[in-house]
């Protein structure tokens, strides 16, 4: 369904961001791939799917370093013709002992690297009059859990950046959305159930059942595979008039 367009995923050498460029490769997008986790295994699992995918390294907290990989996957690949802001870090704490250097790193991480990849594509997407941006927010992007501050205000403003590009690209062919996932059963979220069940005495299993159930009414984790084929959707012809949704895949937490 893709085949000829190019795809470039942040963050995308672990979990959702991994899963995501996987699938896309899947569906015939050459890709770029970004991120601090196993280069090689990534590159080699896409590779199965896309023989010429591509690592670019940028540092998503530096904006030099972004501009250059948005102009590497056009100078490589073609063209920068889909988008997957992806990448994001995670910090908790009260927001009077939250750490300066880690608001800092988190905003950048997770908001304003999306705004410089964002703006870096958006001239060559609307010159071919077709692009595809998808920005990963998060549940968090819709409502508050204590002790994430940073987070929190980072996904807000991404769905907030997500409605306002899609505005500013509505008579185009290029579309801007968010998706906005609950739990996911990431690497990262594997950790935070090891420490419950550490720190409550459980079994695993009955960790993942205390986190999913304060939160999350279906009991059951979003896979990253279910969060990939949502982005393959608003990549498709049949989402072409979806634009600034921020479309939260959570189990039915913020219904709530």
């Amino acid at each position: 369904m893709l085949t000829g367009k190019t795809a470039l995923v942040t963050g995308s050498t672990s979990g959702i961001g991994l899963a995501i460029a996987t699938t896309l490769a899947m569906n015939g997008a050459r890709l770029m791939i970004n991120g601090f986790g196993d280069t090689a295994a990534a590159l080699a699992q896409v590779r199965q799917h896309d023989a010429g995918a591509v690592y670019h390294g940028a540092d998503m907290s530096k904006p030099a370093e972004i501009a250059d990989m948005v102009a590497s996957c056009e100078r490589l690949l073609g063209g920068c013709d889909i988008l997957v802001n992806n990448a994001g870090i995670q910090h908790v704490a009260a927001v009077e002992d939250f750490p300066i250097g880690r608001w800092d790193a988190i905003i950048a991480i997770n908001l304003s690297s999306a705004f410089h990849t964002m703006r870096a594509a958006l001239p060559g997407m609307k010159k071919r009059n077709w692009g595809r941006i998808v920005n990963v927010a998060s549940v968090h992007g819709l409502v508050a859990s204590a002790g994430k501050s940073a987070y929190v205000t980072a996904k807000h403003g991404l769905i907030g950046l997500t409605k306002a590009a899609a505005l500013e690209s509505a008579t185009t062919g290029v579309t801007v959305n968010a998706i906005c996932p609950g739990w996911v059963l990431t690497p990262l979220v594997q950790k935070q159930v090891d420490a419950r069940a550490a720190t409550d005495g459980v079994s695993n299993d009955e960790a993942k059942h205390r986190l999913l159930a304060e939160k999350q009414p279906s009991l059951q984790f979003t896979t990253p595979e279910e969060l990939a084929e949502l982005v393959i959707f608003l990549c498709s012809p049949a989402a072409g008039n979806v634009r600034g949704v921020a479309w939260n895949v959570d189990g039915g937490w913020a219904a709530q």
